[in-house]
């Protein structure tokens, strides 16, 4: 028991004193995976997150899906998912949770924070102060919660700020921005003529649940009454829920930091106003037993602080995709700008203008130009408002946290500033985040001690691309379709498709490619014939492309619209090989083509869009001479994704018995091996709400086996779904052989691999 006269002096909280070598504020994505991260690689690390759970906009608070440069499926970004930390996060929320449940997201992240060792997560906890051993450095930071009461005060060496509103970076006095720079300043098309404080606004969204029986509403005194003040009210409809309603925004044109509690206000009351029209307005009979099931309370804020680093992104880095020589992360989604007044405004909800492919972040712009320890993660990362547009999505902001949680490891290793290891150890910090299953655009992994490279390499067999069999499905070619496939540079193979032909017409083919290595939009158009075509079933229709392949590349065989003609599909999938159609998807663009005005810097360009499974079947084809692009030497290519070619061993269809066997001329002694498998990187796995057909992705190989020179078992896996497997052997294997038997996958699809690595 504990009893305490009063005092007339003023009590001091609890306060905890923690020292660490990394401080991570805020724990959206960005900061959970730069935590994860930076503990994986050795750092103590103390994150640091202001809200009940984990995952900022994705969490079960805010219910965004995450997404990145995949949008949707809806853009020319094939094979684009992000990899490494986020690629696991997702992989593993499709295989626990594909009806995209945001609790069991929350759940995830939680687990995934806490059973990692090397983390302290403080949640519910807000930074405040920030203290400071030198103009230019943070020596601490002091930050309260409210559940336990308690202060603490963190030291560390290294800080990074991803809490989206930049606190610790504010406090700090790095030097930020807000709103939108003057097109003349980076010469940016797309910029307004004269700088503003227009930003994009918040978000709140809701559920709805059927109940079985009629549900009355009674809106509360505070809901918009005058639906019509909202100008496109009549876009709203009874099925809508959840961040398929991004929609309702409100506040780009207050400060987005400081009024955030009067924007919620304001989209609380537009919320319950939306839901009084949708139950009581007598338009939606739908809705009779329908129940508001939940609201959000903390709003999605997308807009506020962008700090400066030693390079700040702009519009043509992404429209030109530049390279740079420090890229360390990479992103894809649109250059997506929302008009300030949200949902309020006559105009679209957003404008959103695609590039031709990915574009390269690079490092320069994940630390603070003034704060010598200050890293930047998430979508206050150094970039124009312009870019930021396209930057500031989820599964893009992730991709940033853990590059800065590496770059922070490899700080401490070094005793180097983060400005530091950008100058002098950039090579090994693009390495070690490719180690874990990172993609890089332009940088293969080249590790020296990676003992695969002085090894033979002998595979069971090699995908030989002769033809994919008809399966009896046929697709009418109501918009233009196409196979890619992987070419090598010089004659264009025959490629024969079968049709079914209604009515005596002419068809139009052509072979497309991209203008830029690794892009899939084909802005180039290298041949094209035109065939007469009879009536008929089931004709072999040869296209004997008159061209020459520039460079090894993929290339789009591609048939024009013709209601007549219909193309027979086959059930065969493979690892790097898609059908693609000349369409949109409505979430993300407006049409089939994108058609920007003029003088705005943004690429005109056609949409080729795969399928979503269980749609997207291949055509029925056979291609003379064979492609035989599968080579199990694709395995230490140092890329571990389809990009300008499959960069995958695929074993042959039927093989039975799938193997790699890796040879060497003398013993070596292995610890540690390491799998890339295929999770199909072109599937966006959007986390919460829309749900997908499939928990494991078909391309991936579940089990596999590792056994030595003496056929002795090494190492079992029964269950794999994810893109990577590292298996770290208790004991250093001394061996000449290691031999990989895998399990074929039931589904008929060829086993698949796109990396070994062997240290």
């Amino acid at each position: 028991m504990l009893i305490e006269n009063h005092s007339t002096n003023v009590r001091s909280l609890r306060t905890d004193s923690l020292a660490c070598d990394f401080v991570i504020v805020g724990g959206g994505l960005a900061g959970t995976c730069a935590a994860i991260q930076a503990a994986r690689a050795g750092l103590n690390v103390t994150l640091i997150q202001d809200r009940p759970v984990l995952g900022g906009n994705a969490s079960g608070e805010v219910r965004l899906w995450i997404l990145g440069a995949t949008s949707h499926m809806g853009n020319n970004n094939r094979w684009a998912r992000e990899g490494g930390i986020i690629d696991e996060i997702l992989v593993e929320n499709m295989f626990r949770n594909p009806e995209g449940n945001p609790l069991l997201l929350d759940a995830l992240l939680l687990e995934k924070v806490s059973e990692q060792s090397g983390i302290r997560l403080l949640l519910n906890t807000a930074v405040f102060e920030v203290e400071k051993s030198a103009p230019d450095r943070i020596a601490a930071v002091k930050a309260f919660c409210s559940q336990n009461s308690t202060l603490y005060h963190v030291q560390a060496p290294l800080f990074c700020d991803a809490s989206g509103d930049g606190i610790a970076g504010f406090l700090a006095g790095a030097a930020f921005r807000i709103g939108a720079e003057c097109r003349s300043e980076f010469g940016e098309g797309f910029a307004p003529e004269q700088a503003n404080s227009e930003l994009l606004g918040h978000s709140i969204y809701f559920y709805s649940k059927d109940v079985g029986k009629p549900v009355r509403y009674v809106p509360p005194s505070f809901a918009l009454m005058d639906i019509t003040k909202i100008p496109r009210f009549r876009d709203f409809k009874a099925g809508d829920s959840g961040c398929r309603l991004w929609w309702i925004e409100w506040g780009g044109l207050l400060d987005t930091i400081h009024d955030s509690e009067q924007i919620k206000w304001e989209l609380w009351r537009i919320v319950y106003g939306v839901w009084n029209h949708i139950k009581n307005s007598g338009e939606f009979p739908e809705a009779e037993n329908l129940t508001l099931e939940w609201v959000g309370t903390v709003p999605g804020k997308r807009e506020s602080r962008r700090f400066e680093g030693d390079y700040i992104l702009s519009q043509s880095d992404l429209v030109e995709q530049r390279k740079h020589p420090d890229v360390v992360s990479f992103g894809g989604w649109a250059i997506d700008v929302h008009p300030p007044e949200g949902v309020f405004s006559p105009n679209p909800g957003c404008l959103q203008w695609h590039t031709k492919g990915i574009y390269g972040i690079p490092y320069r712009c994940l630390y603070s130009r003034n704060i010598e320890n200050l890293f930047l993660a998430g979508r206050i990362i150094s970039s124009s408002h312009v870019a930021f547009a396209s930057t500031r999505v989820m599964a893009t902001c992730a991709l940033t946290g853990q590059a800065a949680g590496m770059a922070a490891a490899l700080s401490r290793k070094h005793t180097v500033t983060p400005r530091e290891l950008g100058q002098s150890h950039l090579a090994e910090l693009q390495a070690e985040l490719l180690k874990t299953g990172n993609f890089i655009p332009g940088v293969p992994l080249k590790d020296p001690l990676d003992k695969i490279h002085q090894a033979k390499i002998v595979p069971s067999s090699e995908l030989v691309l002769r033809s994919l069999p008809a399966g009896g499905a046929t697709r009418l070619l109501d918009v233009s379709g196409a196979m890619l496939l992987p070419l090598k540079a010089g004659a264009i193979p025959h490629f024969t498709v079968i049709l079914d032909v209604a009515e005596k017409t002419e068809i139009t083919a052509r072979l497309m490619t991209a203008s830029r290595s690794g892009n899939h939009t084909p802005d180039i158009v290298l041949d094209e014939l035109r065939l007469e075509l009879m009536p008929g079933d089931a004709q072999h229709v040869t296209l004997a492309f008159d061209a020459q392949m520039p460079h090894d590349e993929y290339a789009f065989f591609a048939l024009a619209p013709n209601p007549a003609v219909a193309v027979h599909l086959s059930e065969q999938r493979l690892t790097g090989v898609l059908s693609v159609w000349q369409k949109f998807n409505r979430s993300v663009a407006k049409s089939s083509r994108q058609d920007p005005p003029d003088g705005i810097g943004i690429d005109a360009f056609e949409f080729w869009l795969p399928e979503r499974r269980p749609g997207g079947k291949n055509f029925a084809f056979e291609v003379n001479p064979p492609i035989q692009l599968f080579s199990a030497e694709n395995l230490r290519n140092g890329i571990a994704r389809p990009t300008s070619q499959a960069n995958a061993w695929v074993a042959e269809i039927g093989d039975s018995h799938p193997e790699v066997l890796i040879e060497w001329d003398h013993p070596e002694k292995i610890s540690t091996v390491t799998l890339s498998f295929d999770t199909d990187f072109d599937h966006p796995m959007e986390s919460v709400l829309m749900g997908h057909p499939e928990r494991t992705m078909p391309f991936c190989t579940a089990g596999f086996r590792i056994y030595d020179s003496e056929d002795r078992l090494l190492y079992s896996c029964v269950e794999n779904h994810h893109s990577q497997c590292i298996v770290q052997f208790d004991e250093p294997v001394l061996s000449d052989t290691l031999r990989f038997r895998f399990e074929p996958l039931k589904s008929g699809i060829p086993t698949a691999l796109f990396a070994i690595q062997c240290l």
